[in-house]
């Protein structure tokens, strides 16, 4: 275990769209009750890691202020604001880690959160586009959308047309996202749904479908993380085996856009340094942001050689029941995707799995999940190994 900490306490709102006005509301809702779970007090908390993208969603920013308007207690806490486009959340998970670890404290506590829906859907799309290279690629039509669908068009093109098993991962994940009490939208789809172009299901930038793309969502998550000394004394420990991050080039022109070579890098790294392979997996929870995205990250963490994930999708590897269940928890496609929330949620969902407290998402004996959080087309590359301590 190459990791010192581990979390021990956790919070998740419900996902969609919410009354909630703004962050300072969905970090309310999360900040205290986190601390809370973990069977702390803000007085315990040493450092605060706060993930929000914002980059326009709303005209507040200082984020990393936030939680001590909901918890007054932690007004003098040492705080902080990290921001990696869609990773941003694995990010402040990062942060946390490294201040713990370096020996600055004992305690933190890390907040993801997003308040997307207040803005109407092309200014949405032209926010996220921020997570992309504007100079070349702020143009592509369908926003972020639209690269994606380029990224889709590129794969179809080089290892022929896999519309079919798209539709079976989003099939797949909403299937799974009816048991997530979080979830965004609870609704299990079926395959010849997501597989149909129809008015419901209308290309948003082919090839990809309205079930191929993720959520405009509003939400919160957050995550108590502690030294091992600390984590001994409380209920619930949850240990980083590992951890790794990789980046990549930004612009989509300077690399092999279907590689997905800085996940790799991530993947290889992480199992590496946990000293394990994927069969000690229990569950992945993985950054199915769009579900072409999800079918090259099975190439990219070595599930299938390249060009062949659709191998996977057919043999039914992924699914809940499978080999390697993947996003069990519905995944950005059933659950939504708040960007600064997305990773701390991912990381809280596979948490409750190895604890045995994830209700109707349970992998029966889960012991040790994988999480894969990525900012931009594969630009920041996070993955975790998370195995019960406690």
């Amino acid at each position: 275990m190459d990791s010192k900490a581990a979390i021990v306490g956790w919070a998740h709102s419900p996902f969609g769209k919410l009354e909630d006005a703004d962050t300072e509301a969905l970090i309310g809702r999360v900040a205290g009750a986190a601390i809370e779970h973990a069977g702390l007090a803000p007085a315990d908390v040493d450092s605060i890691h706060v993930g929000v993208f914002n980059a326009g969603f709303q005209k507040q920013d200082f984020q990393g202020a936030m939680p001590a308007l909901s918890v007054p207690e932690l007004a003098h806490v040492p705080a902080v604001r990290l921001e990696n486009a869609c990773a941003t959340g694995s990010a402040a998970i990062h942060s946390a880690l490294n201040y713990i670890e370096s020996g600055q404290g004992r305690i933190a506590l890390v907040v993801g959160a997003e308040k997307m829906t207040a803005k109407p859907t092309a200014e949405v799309g032209d926010i996220l586009l921020n997570a992309s290279y504007r100079k070349e690629e702020a143009d592509i039509e369908g926003g972020f959308a639209g690269v994606f669908g380029r990224i889709a068009q590129t794969y179809f093109q080089r290892y022929g047309d896999r519309s079919e098993e798209l539709a079976r991962i989003a099939a797949k994940n909403h299937k799974n996202g009816v048991s997530n009490p979080y979830a965004q939208m609870r609704k299990d789809f079926g395959f010849e749904f997501c597989n149909t172009i129809s008015e419901k299901n209308p290309y948003v930038a082919g090839p990809l479908r309205r079930t191929d793309c993720s959520l405009v969502s509003d939400g919160a998550a957050a995550l108590v993380i502690a030294s091992a000394d600390v984590a001994e004394t409380l209920q619930r420990a949850i240990a980083f085996r590992a951890r790794a991050q990789a980046n990549d080039i930004l612009p989509l022109s300077k690399r092999d856009p279907i590689a997905f070579e800085g996940a790799r890098r991530a993947w290889v790294k992480a199992l590496e340094r946990a000293g394990i392979t994927l069969d000690d997996l229990s569950l992945v929870e993985t950054h199915d942001c769009f579900t072409v995205a999800e079918l090259i990250e099975y190439e990219a963490m070595g599930l299938a050689k390249p060009g062949e994930g659709y191998k996977v999708v057919r043999e039914g590897i992924t699914e809940k029941t499978g080999k390697l269940p993947v996003n069990p928890s519905g995944g950005l496609k059933s659950k939504g995707h708040p960007i600064g929330a997305t990773g701390v949620s991912m990381h809280v969902l596979s948490a409750m799995q190895l604890m045995g407290e994830a209700g109707d998402m349970q992998i029966e004996g889960a012991k040790m999940a994988g999480v894969f959080n990525m900012g931009g087309a594969a630009v920041a590359n996070y993955v975790s190994i998370l195995e019960r301590a406690k």
